[in-house]
């Protein structure tokens, strides 16, 4: 089959590497893919492979207009049998270039337990009839947009986000000789964005540190301007890593995993970190749960001594009890997230679908 993605950027974002891993997999298998990224090309920004247009699309009005255009110029040539759409502009591009006729079936996927509210809410729910149906990544995302109504009940599913269990993998990364027996390292990961709340996490950890003073967190993700906001970079302990060329090695090094994060959809670098063997602390947000289970400590969002708490006690286990923790992370991933199960259901969904409607 012929599938489009079309995504709003190929910045360093779940949403982006996981649609990307699918895109490629579908490549792998035979089938012709092309991206279309709204955006222009930036400084750091997911590597693929796939044959990607970008439109240069900005916020102006003119800018909106050339890039549909040259979208559906490209999709007019390109003739897909499906185009699938990740976040929120993207999915309302998709849903215009259907409209203008040029792919008889749209995918939509929702990332986030909030999108932006209520006029993406109105927008979504007035768009419906251009989107042929619309996967959420968690359960969490599917019931709140379906309580919302921005999709019907029959139109949506779940399928969440997957793994590469054979990368992120502890057999994979050769353990460092350094002796670190004098600290814990916890690492977090995300782009500076109030979803994923770092005020909540550094406050919990100035609390860690007053009493467990050998403590320290790396937080990757965000371009190292960030530490200074708000004199986040006299935090004692804290190290923001940048964008992490090698998560893998990134995750390995750490002794355990944290998010404090105020919302999410499913997010990714927790699964990635739990293929690795590590413990997480997590606030109980959006899909969270979903992906955790029992392998690791949920704490209310936004409540940075309940995180501060959690923390405390993962760190005082003894480290045979951790190592479980870990070793069940793993393999609830395994069993449940693993990428290439993830691309089977999306390659039957879309077999699915284009069956449904030829």
């Amino acid at each position: 089959m012929r599938i489009a993605y079309i995504l709003t950027s190929l910045g360093i974002g779940g949403a982006e590497k996981q649609a990307i891993s699918i895109g490629e997999r579908m490549a792998g298998r035979g089938h012709q893919v092309l991206l279309i990224v709204l955006r222009s090309p930036e400084k750091q920004e997911w590597p693929t492979n796939l044959l990607t247009i970008h439109l240069g699309m900005k916020r102006s009005g003119p800018d909106m207009v050339g890039g549909f255009l040259r979208a559906r110029r490209t999709l007019r040539s390109f003739k897909p049998d499906l185009l699938h759409s990740h976040t929120f502009p993207a999915n309302m591009m998709a849903r215009a270039l259907r409209a203008a006729g040029v792919s008889p079936v749209v995918l939509t996927t929702i990332h986030n337990i909030y999108e932006g509210g209520g006029r993406r809410d109105f927008a979504y729910r007035m768009t419906d009839s251009f989107s042929t149906y619309t996967t959420a990544v968690s359960e969490s995302v599917a019931n709140r947009n379906i309580a919302a109504r921005t999709v019907p009940r029959g139109k949506c599913s779940v399928i969440t986000n997957g793994i590469d269990t054979e990368r992120f993998s502890p057999s994979a990364i050769e353990a460092r000789k350094e002796d670190t027996r004098k600290r814990f390292l916890w690492l977090s990961a995300g782009r500076d964005t109030p979803a994923k709340d770092f005020d909540n996490l550094l406050t919990a950890f100035r609390e860690v540190r007053a009493q467990m003073p050998n403590a320290q967190l790396w937080i990757a993700g965000c371009p190292a301007s960030y530490r200074d906001i708000g004199g986040r970079s006299e935090i004692n302990g804290v190290q923001w890593l940048g964008i992490s060329e090698e998560m893998p090695r990134t995750i390995s090094d750490c002794d355990g995993f944290v998010l404090g994060s105020a919302w999410e959809g499913m997010p990714l670098v927790i699964g990635e970190a739990m293929a690795m063997e590590k413990p997480v602390v997590a606030t109980n947000v959006g899909g969270v749960r979903e992906l955790i289970g029992d392998a690791g400590m949920l704490v209310p969002s936004r409540n940075s001594q309940a995180l501060a708490q959690a923390m405390l006690r993962m760190m005082r286990m003894p480290e045979c009890e951790r190592a479980l923790i870990g070793q069940a992370a793993r393999e609830r991933i395994r069993g449940h997230f693993e990428i290439n199960w993830k691309a089977d259901e999306w390659e039957g969904l879309y077999t699915h679908i284009l069956s449904e409607h030829r």
